[in-house]
C-alpha cells in the first residue's frame, strides 16, 4: 500500500492468526489521501503481494470505520483428516491424525459450549485478556467430502465456530479437548466440566496451527441468525 500511494500506512486488522494459521477472509481497513480507483488499487496491491496472499476485493468504508471494534462476530473452522498415508495436499492446511475418532461422542461434547461462559481453561497460558466471557453463537462438527484422498482413503471432518469475540488460541483448545473425546481420551462430559474449572491445565492438548481458518467476520448484527441458520443447511 505504502508502494503504490507513497504514503505512511497504519493497517488494522480485523485479528489476529498465529503462525501457520489461514485467512479466507481476513478485513483490514487505512485511511489514504490518494485517490486511485478501487479497481485499479485491487489489481496494482495483488501484483506485488506474494503467491500466499490474494485480496478478494476492496472498497470505502466509512471514516469511522474500525476492522475490529465494529466486528460483531467471527467464524472459524478447522480441518481435521484421518489418513493412513502421507498427504502432501494437506500436510500445511488440516491436522492429520492416523487413528479414527468417535464422531458421535465429538459432536455430543458440543451443547456446554454454546452461549455466554467464561471460557477462560481454553486462553493461552500467559493471556493477559482482561475477561474470558465470550457468547457462542454456533459450534458444530460435520464430515466433508473431497476427491482428492489417497487409495488408501480417509475421513474430512470440519469443526466451525461462531462467537462474538475468540481468546488467544481459545478455538485450538476447544479443539484439541474435542479430539481427545473422539479418540476416548476423555470423556464427552469433560467439556462441561473443563468450562466450568477455567483452568487452562484442565483443558489438554492445543490443536496444531495448521487446521485453523479464519472463515468469516461480521459486522451487520441483523444478519448473523440468518448467516449461521443458512450455514446450518449446508
Amino acid at each position: 500500500i505504502e508502494k503504490m500511494t507513497g504514503e505512511q500506512i497504519c493497517l488494522i486488522g480485523s485479528g489476529r492468526t498465529d503462525a501457520g494459521v489461514h485467512a479466507l477472509a481476513q478485513i483490514a481497513n487505512f485511511h489514504i489521501d490518494s485517490k486511485i480507483p478501487l479497481e485499479g488499487f485491487l489489481k496494482g496491491l495483488n501484483s506485488l503481494l506474494p503467491e500466499d496472499i490474494a485480496i478478494l476485493s476492496i472498497s470505502e468504508a466509512f471514516p469511522d470505520f474500525h476492522s475490529i471494534r465494529n466486528s460483531i462476530c467471527k467464524m472459524y473452522c478447522y480441518h481435521i483428516l484421518v489418513l493412513y498415508t502421507k498427504s502432501p495436499f494437506w500436510n500445511k492446511r488440516a491436522w492429520l491424525l492416523n487413528r479414527s475418532l468417535d464422531i458421535h461422542s465429538m459432536k455430543t461434547a458440543l451443547p456446554p459450549l454454546i452461549g455466554t461462559h467464561d471460557f477462560s481453561a481454553f486462553k493461552a497460558s500467559g493471556s493477559n485478556a482482561k475477561t474470558g466471557i465470550r457468547t457462542i453463537y454456533l459450534c458444530e462438527i460435520k464430515p466433508i467430502t473431497w476427491e482428492i484422498f489417497p487409495p488408501s482413503g480417509g475421513l474430512h471432518y470440519m469443526f466451525t465456530i461462531a462467537a462474538n469475540g475468540f481468546l488467544r488460541y481459545m478455538v485450538r483448545n476447544i479443539v484439541g479437548l474435542l479430539v481427545q473425546i473422539g479418540l476416548g481420551k476423555r470423556p464427552h462430559e469433560d467439556m462441561a466440566n473443563v468450562i466450568a474449572s477455567m483452568d487452562r491445565s484442565s483443558a489438554g492438548p492445543t490443536a496444531p496451527p495448521q487446521g485453523l481458518y479464519l472463515k468469516q467476520v461480521y459486522y451487520d448484527k441483523s444478519e448473523i441468525p440468518f448467516i449461521i441458520n443458512d450455514h446450518r443447511k449446508e
